[in-house]
C-alpha cells in the first residue's frame, strides 16, 4: 500500500496574479456585455449638454462649424465626434483701462496703480496737452462664429482696438474738451470708431457703450489745471448772472414800452373823442343859436361868467345905485382884508 505525503506546514500561499487571473477567466464570458455597457454609458454621458438662458452652443462636428443651437438641453454625437462650445451671446461683458477693479462685492477696490495702467491712460490732447484718461468698455457678443474663429483672442484684439479709438479720438479735441465739455461728445465719437473697428476686424462684437470713467490731467500739473477750471466756472457765472439780468430787465422795458404806447394811444382816443364832443357841441349850439340869438347869448354867458367866477379867490360886486361909495362884498368866506376891516370899524365909531 503506497502512503499518502505528508504535507507540512499547511496549503500554499496564494501567488499575485491568482486574483486576477480568476477574475478573468470569470469574465470571459461576459466580457462583450460588459464592453457595451461601458460603450453605453460613455456615449451618454458625451451626449448630453445643457445650454443656460444667456448662452447659445457652437456645434463642432471633426472639428468644423456645423451652426449653432438655442438653451435649452440638446444632445450630440458622442466619443468627440461633436463638440459644443457654450457662447455668453447675452451677457454684457466689459474692459476697462488705466484702472482694474479687484472687487465689487461689498465696497468696490480698485488694484494700485501700475506702470502698464499709467500707460494705457496716458494720452497726448490734438492741442498738445496730456490728460488721463481712464474709460469703460461695454459690448455684448452678437456673432459666436466670428468670435471663436475669426480672431485668435478677441479680448486682447479688443482691448487694442479700443484704446487706438479712444486715443485717435482724444488727439482731435482740446484738453478742455476732453476734461469738461466735450466728455460725452469724445465718448460718442470713440464708440462709433470702435464698432467701425470691431466690425472690420470681423471680432463679432456688439460695442454697447463707452463710457468714461474718470478723466485727470497728469498730477504735476493738476493745480494749475484746478486753478483754470475754476477760472472758468466763475466766467460762466458771471455769463449766467448777466443773462438773468438781461432777462430781467428786457421784459420790463418791453412792459413799460407797451405801457406807453398804449397811453399814448388812449391819450390820442381821448383828444380825438374830445375834439369831436367839442365840435358837435359847437354845431348844435350855432343851431340853438340861429334859432334864440338873445337866449342863447345870454345863457352862454351866465355859463362862461359862472365857469370864471369859480376860478378866482376875490370877487368884488358893484352896485350903480349908490353914487360916491364903492361897495365892497366878500363874497369868497375868508372875511376882508385887515385895511377893509379896519376902515369899517373906523365908520361904526362915533
Amino acid at each position: 500500500m503506497e502512503s499518502t505525503p505528508h504535507v507540512v506546514g499547511g496549503p500554499p500561499k496564494p501567488k499575485p496574479g491568482d486574483f486576477w487571473r480568476r477574475a478573468w477567466s470569470g469574465l470571459d464570458g461576459r466580457l462583450p456585455l460588459v464592453v457595451a455597457a461601458l460603450v453605453v454609458l460613455v456615449g451618454v454621458t458625451t451626449s448630453y449638454v445643457q445650454i443656460e438662458p444667456d448662452e447659445v452652443g457652437v456645434i463642432l462636428r471633426l472639428g468644423r462649424f456645423i451652426g449653432t443651437v438655442e438653451p435649452g438641453p440638446h444632445f450630440r454625437i458622442p466619443f468627440g465626434i461633436d463638440r459644443i462650445t457654450k457662447v455668453p451671446v447675452q451677457r454684457q461683458l466689459k474692459a476697462e483701462f488705466g484702472f482694474r477693479t479687484e472687487h465689487v462685492d461689498g465696497p468696490t477696490t480698485y488694484q494700485p496703480d501700475k506702470p502698464d495702467l499709467a500707460r494705457e491712460s496716458l494720452m497726448l490732447t490734438g492741442d498738445l496737452n496730456v490728460a488721463v484718461v481712464e474709460w469703460i468698455v461695454q459690448y455684448k457678443i452678437k456673432d459666436p462664429y466670428q468670435y471663436l474663429f475669426k480672431v485668435k483672442n478677441v479680448e486682447a484684439m479688443l482691448r487694442d482696438i479700443s484704446e487706438a479709438s479712444m486715443r485717435a479720438v482724444v488727439g482731435d479735441h482740446s484738453v478742455n474738451e476732453v476734461l469738461t465739455t466735450g466728455r460725452q461728445r469724445v465718448a460718442s465719437e470713440a464708440k462709433a470708431l470702435l464698432q467701425g473697428l470691431a466690425d472690420r476686424y470681423e471680432t463679432g462684437v456688439d460695442i454697447q457703450q463707452v463710457v468714461l470713467q474718470d478723466v485727470n490731467p497728469p498730477d504735476p500739473v493738476k493745480p494749475s489745471f484746478n486753478e483754470v477750471n475754476q477760472a472758468f466756472q466763475e466766467k460762466e457765472r458771471a455769463i449766467n448772472e448777466a443773462y438773468a439780468e438781461l432777462n430781467r430787465e428786457i421784459p420790463r422795458a418791453r412792459g413799460e414800452a407797451e405801457e406807453t404806447l398804449r397811453a399814448a394811444e388812449g391819450y390820442a382816443i381821448e383828444r380825438v373823442n374830445r375834439a369831436r364832443g367839442e365840435a358837435d357841441r359847437f354845431v348844435r349850439i350855432h343851431e340853438e343859436y340861429r334859432k334864440a340869438p338873445d337866449v342863447t347869448r345870454r345863457r352862454m354867458y351866465l355859463e362862461t361868467l359862472a365857469e370864471v367866477l369859480q376860478r378866482t379867490r376875490q370877487k368884488v360886486v358893484v352896485d350903480e345905485s349908490h353914487k360916491g361909495v364903492t361897495p365892497m362884498l366878500w363874497m369868497d368866506g375868508a372875511g376882508a382884508p385887515p385895511a377893509a376891516g379896519a376902515a369899517a370899524k373906523a365908520k361904526e365909531q362915533p
